[in-house]
């Protein structure tokens, strides 16, 4: 049971794969045995109740929800948590996340995974709402990359919508994405993208470009999308004036050297979107804690 209605982010589509997630992360920590695969809660009488109240030592923007209810409702369905915030909110330091309530051991087995979660998605989620933010009042969309936790991909991804980012492809599998070795193989750019076109009919086509005499070329053959790798900001707003010329009719993304500090001009050059692989890659937990009492 999990109280307090249902999450806004709901509207949010869940990953397929996060029960899948939550179980691996348990078994990982319980050695294997979901039933008694703590030995340090076997210290505890078996029926003995507890409660528990998860805060946040720093501001945050909070998300992981369904994963830490999970958790919980492997371990014992009987478990409630009565949660004070929903995935997507904006949270003040020393702000309660939820209350727990339930069987002593499972709150204690459970409570590791569960934080595990809230901290490595809130931190992704804290940190684009913050890129989100920079670019503000433009035209441009904060995009995550694959660079992303072996096997927490769905989650990160996740995540970084629920901080207000837009997922760029999933996987290998839903783009055709055209970078410097594939141009190589196929011996130019038109080859490369003719070649995507026939054997990945109705996929969209996304072609990363170093400079702007292979714009030029990219841009002539229409794809989806053209990756803007490592172009000065001068680069890109030339670029930009090009794509309007003709039209607009491909979406200009912006890659590389990406940082606060950066993010804003590179926004105001008019490219539709700045990828940013620290989204998911370089990922601070936020900083939670479960104060436990027993029963």
């Amino acid at each position: 049971m999990h109280g307090r209605g249902e999450p806004r982010t709901a509207v949010l589509k869940l990953p397929d794969d996060l029960a899948a997630q939550v179980r691996g992360a348990l078994l990982e920590d319980l050695g294997g045995d979901l039933g008694d695969g703590d030995v340090s809660a076997r210290l505890i009488d078996v029926a003995r109740p507890g409660r528990a109240t998860i805060i946040t030592r720093e501001p945050m923007i909070l998300c992981g929800r369904p994963w830490a209810e999970a958790t919980f409702d492997l371990l014992d369905a009987n478990v409630r948590m009565d949660w004070r915030a929903q995935d997507g909110d904006l949270l003040p330091a020393q702000a309660t996340l939820f209350e727990i309530e339930g069987n002593a051991r499972a709150l204690l087995t459970g409570e590791r995974t569960a934080l595990n979660f809230l901290q490595l998605l809130s931190g992704t989620a804290t940190l684009t709402r913050a890129y989100v933010a920079a670019v503000a009042g433009t035209d441009c969309q904060i995009l995550d990359t694959r660079k992303t936790l072996p096997g927490l991909r769905t989650a990160q991804k996740y995540a970084v919508r629920c901080g207000g980012g837009s997922n760029h492809r999933m996987g290998l599998y839903d783009m055709v994405l055209i970078k410097e070795n594939h141009i190589a193989a196929a011996g130019s750019i038109g080859a490369a993208i003719a070649a995507a076109r026939r054997m990945a009919p109705g996929v969209a086509i996304e072609v990363e470009v170093e400079t702007l005499d292979e714009f030029r070329a990219a841009l002539e053959l229409r794809p989806t999308a053209i990756m803007l790798d490592e172009f000065t900001h001068a680069q890109m707003a030339h670029a930009v004036e090009m794509n309007l010329a003709a039209g607009k009719p491909v979406k200009l993304e912006a890659s590389g050297g990406v940082d606060m500090n950066s993010v804003r001009a590179i926004a105001e050059t008019g490219v539709d979107y700045i990828s940013i692989g620290s989204l998911t890659k370089h990922v601070r937990a936020i900083d939670l804690s479960m104060r436990f009492q027993l029963g």
